[in-house]
């Protein structure tokens, strides 16, 4: 495994991460056991960089931290251990969510708990609040991490203009600075390379992208005109998205004449781009897993990578991919337009 520095904190990750979006899961693997060994396997592989969040694997509360706080017992200090805070944590309680000064303060100690450690190497924004002022998040995560509590402090799907915002917050108030960015990053999702690849190099930032298989949909198991696993074409919109499917054919075509299984040419393309530290694995079974690290060491050349621009133009998305931010002013119409009474005559 050849590691590579996370922007310029000095800290030293592997090129792969360990995502755990899909273990402890009821959609994912449910099964703590099985969900720890995968975690193992993947440390043993060479991998030191394990991503969960406090939201992942509801309900119950937390499952996907409490599996990663098993699974690194006697192995905490090798590992670069990431988690989020932000996404609602209760039905019920309006407070349990969110990226204020309350709520941060809160949720750290409850992840510390589910971890079972006493601090969080990187510390991420889930989502962006639009209710709360980034100099109030900022000011909570660096007294946490003077406290010793978090090491280094993030964000995830935050836009370009967002993480400059939030950089000239920190150097005017004098608050530590987002040291990395998570954003969604595949072959059929490039819209990154645009803008928020460029300002994370320009600030140094760490980039470690999800989604490099396309929500699956750059396995090789996802074609055009195929029946494909019901639960999951129904959980993803972007399944049936011809404009995606007609991509993903010619992606298909594109390795099987390279050689190459789909899948390492997906992750292949994801840690390509100078801007990129780490792509992230969403494994749900250790035969996924054993998959994925067979290509950790693949290369694309510049006429593969060219060919591969000529399919997706670089920075631009195919479709939209399901989980992906959508500010405020294009999920809510009346944020784009003015009261009837104000838009005078046509």
């Amino acid at each position: 495994m050849r590691y590579r520095t996370l922007g310029r904190t000095g800290i030293r990750v592997s090129p792969y991460a360990l995502g755990t979006l899909m273990l402890g899961a009821a959609v994912g693997n449910p099964d703590h056991t099985d969900s720890i060994r995968i975690i193992h396997q993947a440390l043993d592989a060479g991998i030191n960089l394990v991503d969960t969040s406090d939201a992942y694997s509801r309900p119950p509360q937390g499952s996907s931290e409490v599996v990663v706080g098993k699974a690194l017992k006697g192995r905490r200090d090798s590992v670069v251990l990431a988690t989020k805070f932000g996404r609602p944590m209760s039905d019920d309680d309006p407070n349990r969510q969110g990226t204020s000064r309350r709520w941060i303060m809160t949720a750290v100690e409850d992840s510390l708990r589910r971890l079972q450690t006493d601090y969080i190497d990187l510390y991420q924004i889930h989502r962006l609040d639009p209710a709360t002022d980034i100099e109030e998040t900022l000011s909570a995560l660096s007294d946490l991490v003077r406290s010793g509590k978090v090491r280094a402090i993030g964000s995830s799907a935050m836009p370009a203009s967002e993480i400059v915002e939030a950089q000239w917050v920190a150097e005017r108030r004098g608050l530590e600075r987002l040291r990395t960015e998570q954003p969604p990053y595949s072959m059929l999702n490039r819209r990154i390379e645009a803008e928020v690849l460029p300002v994370a190099q320009r600030y140094g930032m760490g980039t470690l992208v999800w989604g490099p298989l396309g929500q699956g949909m750059l396995t090789g198991r996802v074609r055009k005109g195929q029946p494909t696993d019901v639960v999951r074409a129904g959980f993803f919109q972007a399944f049936s998205d011809e404009r995606r499917l007609d991509a993903v054919e010619q992606l298909v075509a594109l390795a099987d004449e390279v050689g190459l299984p789909m899948t390492h040419l997906a992750m292949a393309f994801a840690i390509s781009h100078p801007g990129v530290t780490s792509a992230l694995l969403g494994p749900r079974t250790t035969d996924q897993l054993d998959g994925l690290l067979a290509g950790v060491d693949v290369t694309l050349t510049d006429d593969v990578l060219d060919r591969i621009d000529a399919i997706v133009p670089p920075g631009t998305d195919v479709g939209t991919l399901d989980q992906a931010y959508v500010p405020p002013a294009i999920r809510d119409p009346s944020l784009r337009r003015r009261p009837v009474g104000e838009r005078g005559a046509a």
